[in-house]
């Protein structure tokens, strides 16, 4: 059983403390690390169970589309997060590309997009994923270069997109494509894109250390109705980054969960394993590892729901949610690999639990923002608010 202390802060509502020990039981219940060698089958069952048992609706926005509430609840988004990583990161991830693959349709969806696809994501009937990064694109995503030229009522992308969740089995695609009305991040638009259409092509699966739906797309001449564009003409980045500064938050709830599941097999370890005529948690060099392992993990959980906490209440948390998943996925590759110290050679043994774990964590520190590029956020908004202040101060 994941460790649920923590939901008993003030972060958290009641419906927040019932909600965690719901998802915890089904995830003892439902989920193996044993996946099988079939990551994309596996992975489409996955979803159709999360959504069989309604959790899938948690990253959905509006009651009306299949979603939970109104309005995503990012708390409960990241509770889950972080019990589903604690048993399973494979089930993290699918829970996880249901949300992001469909959040900018929650959030800036037509009547008629989000009766299309919304309910469909949340019943676990339809694959979602979010198509953003390009080879020369990933951090400074306003150097895209897919195009979506206007030809009469329609338009036609042209281009690649790489290192897509969910590329080759997903039904649709969140596309974001240069439509050029300035320069940079202020010509993007965003588009819906189902996987059937002509000239959409999956042009190379792409193999990672921690398995999962992983590809470059390619687009030649995908031609689209303007009914298939998603929110305002040239405000793609701008919806982009209102999707993430959602589910970077939720990236660091995942870590969490990694850390709690490595924290527990290293406790186990320590209690256990015999030497020099005592156990390895008898050394005081042991126990201090084992605290700075617990302590960093509480360090990064009260990034981690102040930011959900603080996106709740309707506030802009892009500073907020840069710092949790820094702290978090960073924290969290610490203890995991303080985790494997103390299994020693068992550590790096294929299979171990705290070898998944390393394998699981390294993409978290890059994928939705490397610890870089939350290190230029934080760092810009508090310079900027710095010279406001400065400016405020001038002109009295």
């Amino acid at each position: 059983m994941a460790s649920l202390n923590h939901v008993e802060w003030p972060f958290f509502d009641d419906h927040h403390r019932k909600l965690a020990p719901r998802i915890d039981a089904w995830a003892q219940n439902h989920l193996h690390e044993a996946h099988g060698a079939d990551t994309d089958a596996t992975c489409r069952a996955l979803v159709r169970q999360l959504g069989a048992a309604g959790w899938l609706r948690y990253g959905i926005g509006g009651v009306a589309y299949g979603g939970h509430g109104d309005a995503i609840d990012t708390r409960a988004l990241c509770l889950l997060r972080e019990i589903l990583a604690s048993h399973s990161g494979l089930a993290d991830f699918a829970l996880a590309m249901q949300g992001l693959g469909s959040g900018a349709i929650s959030l800036a969806g037509t009547e008629e997009q989000k009766r299309r696809y919304l309910p469909r994501v949340a019943a676990g009937d339809a694959i979602a994923a979010f198509a953003l990064s390009e080879s020369q694109a990933g951090s400074d995503v306003a150097a895209m270069s897919l195009t979506a030229r206007a030809d009469g009522d329609d338009f036609v992308l042209d281009g690649d997109k790489t290192w897509i969740s969910n590329g080759g089995i997903a039904d649709f695609y969140v596309v974001f494509a240069r439509t050029g009305e300035a320069p940079g991040a202020r010509g993007i638009s965003a588009f819906v894109v189902d996987a059937q259409t002509p000239g959409l092509t999956i042009a190379e699966r792409i193999e990672v250390i921690a398995p999962h739906p992983l590809a470059r797309l390619h687009f030649d001449g995908v031609r689209l109705s303007r009914a298939q564009r998603l929110g305002a003409p040239a405000q793609g980045f701008k919806l982009a980054m209102r999707t993430l500064d959602i589910f970077r938050t939720s990236v660091a709830a995942a870590a969490l969960g990694f850390a709690r599941h490595a924290l527990q097999e290293g406790l186990q370890r320590a209690a256990t394993r015999r030497m020099f005529g005592q156990t390895l948690g008898d050394f005081q060099l042991t126990q201090a590892k084992l605290a700075q392992m617990a302590t960093t993990i509480d360090s990064a959980a009260l990034l981690v729901y102040r930011a959900a906490w603080l996106r709740d209440q309707g506030r802009n948390v892009t500073r907020e949610a840069a710092m949790a998943k820094m702290s978090a996925t960073e924290g969290a590759q610490q203890v995991i690999d303080a985790a494997v110290q103390l299994w020693g050679g068992q550590g790096v043994t294929l299979g171990t639990p705290v070898e998944q774990l390393y394998r699981e964590i390294r993409a978290l520190r890059i994928y939705e923002g490397a610890t870089e590029v939350q290190q230029l956020i934080i760092g810009r908004d508090l310079l900027k608010q710095a010279r406001d202040a400065l400016a405020i101060g001038e002109a009295k």
